[in-house]
């Protein structure tokens, strides 16, 4: 993001003081942090393959949490690094670049993965029975905000 702010990157709503179990250093205030601009040194796109020489990344462009979420798939491990799209965690799709309609698409294609582990960009990582039960509870609408899973 060339110009984040505290609203286009929801820190303005989920970086509280709560959120810190201690200070991340002397004086910091969670009202005042701010993202920094991480300009980008290139782009993907829906199945760009990224090779690290012994390991290879398939891009998934999965949108609805955000129009541009992606993750990244590891057939050989059958590893997925789903950043923002699936996580143990309330499955946000009510900000203001949300799409709920886009999220359940990305969701049942996520689905159709045969995937093993979950490294997410939020709470502990996973394997396939909870990404399964994280996605069907999604899509029975469970886990959007004010709706707890069962």
């Amino acid at each position: 993001m060339s110009a984040p702010d505290r609203r286009n990157t929801v820190a303005d709503e989920y970086v509280t003081a709560e959120i810190f179990s201690a200070q991340p250093y002397s004086g910091f205030d969670a009202s005042q942090y701010n993202i920094r601009a991480a300009p980008p040194t290139g782009l993907v796109a829906d199945g760009d393959v990224i090779d690290l020489g012994d390991r290879h990344f398939e891009v998934l462009h999965l949108p609805g949490h955000s129009p541009v979420s992606i993750a990244l798939w590891e057939a050989a491990s059958a590893t997925l690094l789903s950043g923002d799209v699936v996580y143990d965690g309330p499955l946000l799709d009510t900000l203001y670049h949300s799409v709920p309609e886009d999220y359940a698409a990305s969701m049942e294609r996520l689905r159709a993965y045969k995937v093993e582990t979950v490294h997410s960009g939020h709470w502990a990582s996973f394997g396939r029975q909870r990404f399964v039960e994280l996605i069907d509870d999604y899509l029975k609408g469970a886990r959007k905000p004010g709706c707890p899973a069962e």
